[in-house]
């Protein structure tokens, strides 16, 4: 049986003879009315008001691992599976994250801007400004959130010689030592986010958690914009108690032109990118095509991120 699945945006052209069936693109939600899967991105909300208009709609494949855009309870109602790809954006995001540490560290934002012109040039050309940079061998890093992601970034942590702490109340196992919030916040001279975001962690980098870092500390986020308070850390930024960030991802995503934080020498953004390198998105529409065929096959997922629903889909 052919089935026919909905995408939000056109996956790379090798990867559509990985679809059993026709495929429609979106972002327009027209098509979405004729389609039994949807494999998608982050373009829509699925909510109750849409997954209750399309009778048809038997999974949602999340092309990634975060859901928040995806109502659970809404889809679960509706019979309607939903389904990520944990292991897709691994390699790629971890990588970025160790990107935005290393110049953040070494302060390339600065130190470009100088040399591109704006300040004095002498004969020999510019003058650049020796500015304060971190050699990261010998320094902790903090990792709040111990997922696959986060795992990979404090493997490469350590192969570059840093002290790697976690904080995880899901993760029990570890190569890393494992300590309380606090804890890793006073002893981390770089601190990583990857936690999920929920109504639990929701803004939870606050005026708080920023308070109780290591002074100078660095900060990097590469999970979800929606776990920092950025006003909080601007000024966290401003006192100095935050000496760089880097971010790629925000809220809201993209921050308008005018936003502060896109015009500071000491913090780096790019617009959600961590995981799209070629074989990462590969990677990922192969494993949310997989899961939303099995689906449409009567398999159970191997990622049901609803499995209440398991046996009561349309």
């Amino acid at each position: 049986m052919s089935h026919r699945f909905y995408v939000d945006r056109m996956p790379p052209g090798e990867l559509l003879a990985l679809f059993d069936g026709h495929v429609v693109t979106g972002p327009d939600l027209v098509e979405l009315s004729e389609a039994d899967g949807a494999v998608v991105g982050m373009a829509h909300g699925w909510d109750d008001e849409l997954l209750g208009a399309h009778s048809r709609l038997r999974v949602v494949a999340r092309i990634g691992i975060g859901i928040d855009n995806v109502d659970l309870d809404a889809a679960s109602r509706h019979g309607v599976m939903v389904t990520n790809t944990p292991e897709g954006p691994t390699v790629s995001t971890a990588e970025h994250t160790v990107t935005l540490i290393m110049a953040l560290a070494k302060r390339l934002p600065a130190v470009q801007r100088q040399l591109r012109g704006d300040q004095p040039h002498t004969s020999g050309g510019p003058t650049v400004k020796r500015l304060p940079a971190l050699e990261l061998d010998g320094l902790t890093l903090g990792l709040v959130g111990c997922g696959r992601i986060g795992r990979r970034v404090g493997t490469i942590a350590t192969a570059i010689g840093m002290q790697v702490l976690a904080c995880d109340p899901y993760c029990d196992q570890i190569d890393h030592e494992l300590v309380e919030l606090p804890e890793l916040l006073a002893r981390s001279d770089v601190v990583s986010l990857h936690a999920p975001l929920n109504d639990e962690t929701a803004r939870m980098f606050d005026g708080g958690l920023f308070s109780a870092m290591r002074p100078g500390a660095v900060f990097v986020n590469c999970a979800r914009g929606g776990l920092v308070d950025h006003d909080a850390l601007l000024a966290a930024l401003e006192s100095g108690q935050v000496s760089a960030a880097g971010l790629d991802v925000t809220e809201p995503e993209p921050l308008p032109p005018d936003h502060p934080l896109l015009h500071r020498d000491d913090v780096i953004v790019t617009p959600h990118v961590a995981s799209g390198t070629g074989a990462g998105l590969r990677r990922m529409y192969a494993m949310a095509v997989q899961q939303a065929t099995m689906a449409l096959r009567g398999e159970r997922p191997t990622h049901l991120c609803n499995p209440e629903v398991w046996g009561s889909t349309r």
